[in-house]
């Protein structure tokens, strides 16, 4: 197998004989043995053939017969793990969904930024305030948002705290399907009171009635319901940054002759800690589950290259994505170039589109936002670019909430700077509210032609 440890000398610890960037730095040694003890002793939050069921959907997509829809918080919060916030953010990607396989004509994987996105890589160590500098916030896993001494201290008590709210996560996510609540009979039951622009509800209503009249149609012909519209999977994924969590949480399965991380269905290496030598590369390469690697403007395409030579050596389909995030300004000149070189390599990956990260700025006032227009503005230079090269855009990678958030300009509603201050609720970074991102979507279906046909206003909706 391609991460036997016979044959690559790898352990779920060998990362630690490599140089270990964005770690915490904890005072109590003893206490954190004793916390990643405990997490080790604990259930997993996912099971393997969960993981080889979402790599066969990836390898589907690497060949365009299916779309991914990657999407959730910048930052989970454990304040956040709560029944109605998490419906909402489920609720939000189904109605995206939907959206999507009505206009892409392909089937959608769902793998939600949640159950376990608790850890933040920093661009520094420390934060200075009124000089006083302290401990940077690194995600509610680490450390806590407020400043102080105390709350920035890292605390390994907080690792198991962040797993037991992934696990209540899980939990109620696989309750709410299994319940019905994906059930693509009855959209109608995802509310849509958070939208307020009227051709968005309108644009959206005639692609529920739409879905509905085809398995109305089908059933009533073939005298069988569509099972697969009654169920969906969704699945998780997370930045795999702490390693010390996510080795606790790494088992070899015997019947699979693999170890995987039973975290997560699908965590990613990102652009600050995708060293070759580093230690999340020599970590993410033993592992069998699909992984990421999220590519930038820093990134060269001998650094990419090797990564994909490294991450999948036997070239497995459905392995590794690789999720851009070039920004609307760069995109033209640096994504061709990644895609003639990965074709040179020869290797098979699924390409996803992340537009938000490479389009973060700061306001005036010191307000970190993401326009609309520029988001948009990527996925749009993402589908044309990878078309005019022969290359499949198979996915987008999208920081979003359910709630009605006010932390990126622009979208139907026209939000403006102004805006920023009534409901910007992150503690990391900005995102997409439920509207923006629905809104998203409808344009993203648009690029076959299918959707809406709705036109770009000035504010980017």
């Amino acid at each position: 197998m391609s991460n036997s440890p016979a044959l690559n000398n790898w352990h779920p610890a060998s990362w630690q004989s490599k140089p270990a960037t964005q770690q915490p730095k904890y005072s109590d040694p003893v206490k954190l043995e004793r916390a990643v003890a405990a997490l080790g002793r604990l259930p997993p939050l996912v099971v393997s053939w969960e993981i080889e069921a979402l790599r066969e959907r990836l390898a589907r997509a690497q060949r365009g017969e299916q779309f991914l829809l990657q999407g959730g918080d910048c930052a989970e919060s454990f304040e956040d793990c709560e029944s109605d916030k998490i419906a909402k953010r489920l609720k939000i990607l189904l109605q995206m969904s939907l959206v999507l396989l009505q206009g892409l004509k392909k089937p959608v994987i769902r793998v939600g930024r949640f159950a376990g996105q608790y850890a933040k890589p920093r661009s520094a160590d420390t934060e200075t305030r009124d000089g006083v500098t302290l401990p940077c916030y690194r995600g509610d896993n680490v450390n806590r948002p407020d400043f102080t001494a105390a709350d920035r201290e890292p605390d390994p008590d907080l690792l198991l705290r962040g797993y037991e709210r992934a696990a209540l996560t899980l939990n109620f996510v696989r309750a709410l399907i299994d319940g019905g609540f994906a059930d693509l009979h009855h959209p109608e039951y995802w509310d849509l009171g958070f939208l307020r622009h009227a051709r968005l509800r309108d644009a959206y209503q005639k692609i529920v009635d739409s879905i509905a009249e085809s398995l109305e149609f089908f059933e009533s012909m073939s005298g069988q319901r569509v099972h697969a519209a009654s169920r969906e999977d969704f699945y998780t994924s997370h930045e795999g940054l702490h390693l010390l969590f996510e080795q606790s949480q790494t088992r070899y399965i015997e019947r699979q002759r693999r170890w995987y991380n039973l975290s997560t269905h699908m965590p990613w290496v990102g652009m600050r800690t995708a060293d070759i030598g580093g230690a999340h590369v020599e970590y993410f390469r033993g592992i069998a589950n699909p992984i990421g690697v999220k590519v930038g403007a820093a990134m060269s395409a001998e650094w990419l290259q090797e990564l994909v030579q490294i991450l999948n050596p036997q070239n497995q389909p459905g392995r590794l994505s690789l999720i851009h995030r070039f920004g609307h300004k760069d995109i033209e000149r640096r994504l061709p170039e990644m895609i003639r070189a990965v074709r040179a390599t020869g290797a098979q990956v699924l390409w996803i589109c992340d537009p938000m990260h490479g389009n973060t700025e700061t306001t005036a006032g010191g307000v970190k936002t993401r326009r609309f227009d520029n988001i948009l503005g990527e996925v749009e230079a993402a589908f044309r670019i990878h078309a005019d090269a022969g290359s499949t855009l198979g996915g987008v990678h999208i920081e979003l909430t359910g709630e009605d958030v006010t932390e990126c300009i622009g979208g139907a509603r026209g939000l403006a700077e102004a805006d920023l201050a009534r409901a910007y609720k992150s503690q990391v970074d900005p995102r997409l509210n439920a509207e923006q991102a629905l809104e998203l979507a409808m344009l993203i279906a648009r690029q076959t032609g299918t959707v809406g046909r709705m036109k770009k206003t000035p504010s980017g909706g």
